[in-house]
């Protein structure tokens, strides 16, 4: 099983990126997805979330309004769609795939923005 996730960066505040998470070795149709990321010094965080169907979608506070999570289950991708960016944005980003039985991470991208 593989989550591997692109198109991190380095982006001036303001900027935007979109995130992806591409899997191998899983379906992700029978798995709810998340993003998490993580900033020097800091907890991992839980970023956003979407249901299985994409039906359903969570926001941390923080990104609630700028940031938003998609899923492609055709594509076995998961998105994530990234605007007004602050400095405070700035952490690796993750996702992960999860059922009751079995959770997997991707290796992380680094979202850097400066001010």
């Amino acid at each position: 099983v593989q989550l591997v996730e692109t198109g991190g960066g380095l982006v001036q505040a303001g900027g935007s990126l979109r995130l992806s998470c591409a899997a191998s070795g899983i379906s992700l149709s029978a798995y709810g997805m998340s993003w998490h990321r993580q900033a020097p010094g800091k907890q991992r965080e839980l970023v956003a979330s979407i249901s299985i169907r994409g039906t359903s979608t969570t926001y941390a506070d923080s990104v609630r309004g700028r940031f938003a999570v998609s899923r492609d289950n055709a594509r076995n991708t998961l998105y994530l769609e990234m605007n007004d960016l602050k400095p405070e944005d700035t952490a690796v980003y993750y996702c992960k795939a999860f059922t009751d039985r079995a959770t997997y991470w991707g290796q992380g991208t680094q979202v850097t923005v400066s001010a």
